[in-house]
C-alpha cells in the first residue's frame, strides 16, 4: 500500500509532511524520509539509558519529540519528576495533541502534568536559561555526522557540548542518539567525560543505531597563553532513512 499524506505544512526549514502507511506514520521533510512509527526500540532505549541508575526525582530534558517513543518510555519510569521537551516544529507538537495521529505513539505524554513543551530551536534555546537537568536526551538528527540542518552540527562540537554541559546538573547524564557509529564524536566525548559508554541497537536493515552515554565532565586543562582554539570539523547533512540508517545520497 502506498503511503498517503495526511498533513503537510510549510515551515522556516521547508516542507514538513506526515504520511500514513497502513497503521504506521512517517515524517518527511522536504520530500526526504526522517522517521516512522514502525520500530522505535532505539528511541525507547535512549530514554532508558539516560535514566539508568538515577536516584531520587529526576529532571529530564528531551531534545527532539519525534514520533514520541522516547517521551512515552521516559514517562513509564517513576524517575522523572519533570520532563522538558524542546521541539522546533510546532506542527509536529500538534500531531501529538488533541487526538492527533501521533498521540498514541507518545502515549498521550504531552497531557502528563510532569511534561512541559518548548517550541524552539534547541541550539538557540540552550543558552537562554539556567535550568539544569539530571538527564538530557539528544535526538534531533540522524546523529553527529548526519544532521537534519547544517545549524544542528554545532550541537556535536565542543561548543555544543559545552552548552549541554551547562544544562546538566552535577553528576548528570547525557545520552545522544545516532543512526550509525560516529567515531570522531565518540573521541570528543571521551576527551571530555570520564565515563562514556556506547550502546548499539540492531535494526531490521542497515547499520545498528547507536546511543552514546556520557557522565562526569573532566576538568578542562587551562589553555596556553596565545594558543588558538581548535578547528571544528565540517559536517555533512542527512536524514534518518527508512532502512534505519542515514540517507547518504547527495
Amino acid at each position: 500500500m502506498a503511503s498517503v499524506t495526511v498533513h503537510r505544512v510549510e515551515t522556516a526549514r521547508g516542507e514538513l509532511a506526515l504520511r500514513r502507511d497502513g497503521e504506521h506514520y512517517e515524517i518527511v521533510s522536504n520530500g526526504v524520509f526522517l522517521m516512522d512509527t514502525r520500530n522505535g526500540e532505539s528511541e525507547r532505549r535512549l530514554a532508558r539509558v539516560a535514566l539508568a541508575g538515577r536516584q531520587g526525582p529526576v529532571r529530564l530534558l528531551l531534545g527532539g519529540l519525534g514520533v514520541g517513543f522516547s517521551l512515552a518510555e521516559a514517562l513509564r519510569s517513576a524517575a522523572p519528576a519533570e520532563v522538558t521537551v524542546v521541539e522546533v516544529e510546532p506542527a509536529l507538537v500538534g500531531w501529538h495533541r488533541g487526538g492527533g495521529p501521533l498521540q498514541p505513539f507518545s502515549a498521550g505524554g504531552l497531557t502528563d502534568p510532569r511534561v512541559a513543551v518548548v517550541v524552539a530551536d534547541l541550539a538557540e534555546w540552550l543558552p537562554s536559561a539556567d535550568d539544569r537537568y539530571e538527564a538530557i536526551c539528544l535526538d534531533v538528527d540522524n546523529g553527529p555526522e548526519w544532521t537534519v540542518t547544517e545549524r544542528n552540527a554545532e550541537l556535536y562540537t565542543g561548543a555544543g557540548l559545552a552548552a549541554l554541559d551547562r544544562r546538566l546538573a552535577p553528576g548528570g547524564t547525557l545520552a545522544v542518539w545516532s543512526s550509525a557509529a560516529a567515531p570522531a564524536f565518540e573521541r570528543r566525548l571521551r576527551s571530555r567525560y570520564a565515563e562514556v559508554t556506547v550502546h548499539t541497537v540492531p535494526v531490521p536493515r542497515g547499520e545498528p543505531d547507536v546511543i552514546y552515554r556520557a557522565r562526569d565532565r573532566r576538568v578542562a586543562p587551562a589553555a596556553r597563553p596565545g594558543s588558538a582554539p581548535g578547528r571544528v570539523p565540517s559536517r555533512s547533512t542527512g536524514t534518518r532513512s527508512a532502512a534505519g540508517g542515514p540517507d547518504r545520497t547527495p
